[in-house]
């Protein structure tokens, strides 16, 4: 079947953030919004502004919109809209699920999270492990950076009950066979948490699919606001007796972890975020991306020290790595120096550094609006630091 083309300059001519000269390779650590984006959060800033509840039109029209959130995420992940939860950021949901959920865990219970997590989805178990008798454990890498299956099986048992893992990992890119880590979850009797902030921005999310049990992601990586969003199986959900204030709704069940009032304006900007990404293809969105990548692993300089898969099978187009002789924020600092925009540190990837035996990389990210010849200047930069 053939792709269906991918138009970057019209995509990026949707970007006010993008006319500059500044290319943009820190996807990872926040994606530019457009325009229709930024509009729909001042324009119901302007129009809208209202709490939920009351009988006047601003009101109303807020209930219409926080519905109409909840209805588009419930598109955009796969689930029902009841089993969905919006937050300050993913960080601050997971810390709320996994308390939720400490409530029902017994002393020698187990959770195993593995080395390419973000620590957004280890440090919350490792808390509950200081306030419990529980134990964490780490399923560890392969030489090139990929889930050790054999190994993560090993590690589960009867007492294992979750089992955490990134879609796409936020340091080096790997992409772990998600019904593999599911299966493998399920048949030892725990929930499969599933960590998709990093991947959210290069495919298509189904939790329904995948058969996650819970999932966490955050907007402003795919080109939304700074906020956090979550979905839970209804059931599990509602087995669990949340944090909240008492009058606070029980219904929709997604509804009991959200505390306080939504960012309403956000929900606007999530929404039309939505919008954008439905307007474009994901097919030629990962056509594009991988093509850029492939062209940024081909162009890679050879002293540079690439951490990871050498190619683009099972990843996602973010490439860890160092230059020899130079610290990553010098690195770094050279490239903002013309005006290319990366990382440099450890990405609170902590157990993969851990296992690199670093403290930090240059990381470069790449999203649909990159272009060639951003790549290009990427790579004719980093071939002038020897």
């Amino acid at each position: 079947m053939a792709t269906t083309a991918f138009d970057v300059d019209a995509a990026r001519a949707r970007f006010s953030a993008l006319a500059r000269p500044l290319a943009f390779f820190d996807g990872p650590g926040g994606t530019q919004c457009p325009d229709e984006v930024i509009d729909a959060i001042a324009a119901y800033l302007r129009e809208s502004n209202a709490n939920v509840g009351a009988p006047y039109d601003t009101s109303r029209r807020t209930d219409e919109l926080v519905e109409l959130a909840h209805e588009r995420a419930a598109d955009f992940l796969g689930c029902s809209s009841a089993e969905v939860a919006f937050g300050p950021s993913m960080t601050a949901l997971n810390f709320l699920l996994t308390r939720a959920l400490a409530r029902t865990l017994r002393p020698g219970d187990e959770i195993v999270v593995t080395a390419l997590d973000h620590d957004a989805n280890v440090a919350p178990w490792l808390e509950i492990a200081h306030d419990m008798d529980i134990t964490v454990r780490v399923a560890r890498l392969t030489d090139d950076l990929e889930l050790d299956y054999a190994g993560l099986e090993s590690q589960l048992s009867e007492r294992t009950r979750v089992v955490g893992f990134p879609v796409a990992a936020n340091s080096v890119g790997t992409a772990p066979d998600i019904r593999r880590v599911v299966e493998l979850a399920h048949e030892a009797g725990a929930l499969a948490w599933a960590d998709a902030v990093h991947y959210a921005p290069h495919g298509p999310i189904d939790v329904a699919a995948w058969d996650v049990d819970v999932l966490i992601c955050s907007p402003y990586k795919f080109f939304g606001p700074h906020m956090g969003l979550a979905s839970g199986r209804a059931e599990l959900l509602r087995s669990w007796r949340p944090y909240k204030v008492r009058a606070a709704p029980d219904e929709p069940v997604g509804h009991r972890f959200e505390l306080g009032t939504l960012q309403h304006e956000l929900l606007a900007g999530f929404v039309a975020c939505v919008d954008y990404l439905d307007s474009i293809s994901w097919d030629a969105i990962q056509a594009h991306e991988r093509a850029l990548g492939e062209r940024f692993l081909a162009g890679l300089p050879d002293h540079l020290e690439l951490y990871g898969l050498t190619g683009m099978d099972r990843r996602v187009p973010t490439f860890c790595f160092n230059v020899p002789g130079r610290s990553p924020e010098e690195v770094a600092t050279f490239l903002a120096q013309h005006d290319l925009a990366v990382w440099h540190g450890n990405y609170y990837a902590l157990e993969t550094m851990r296992h690199l035996g670093l403290d930090g990389t240059v990381r470069v990210g790449i999203v649909h609006y990159n272009t060639e010849e951003e790549v290009d200047r990427l790579l004719a930069t980093l071939a002038e630091l020897t």
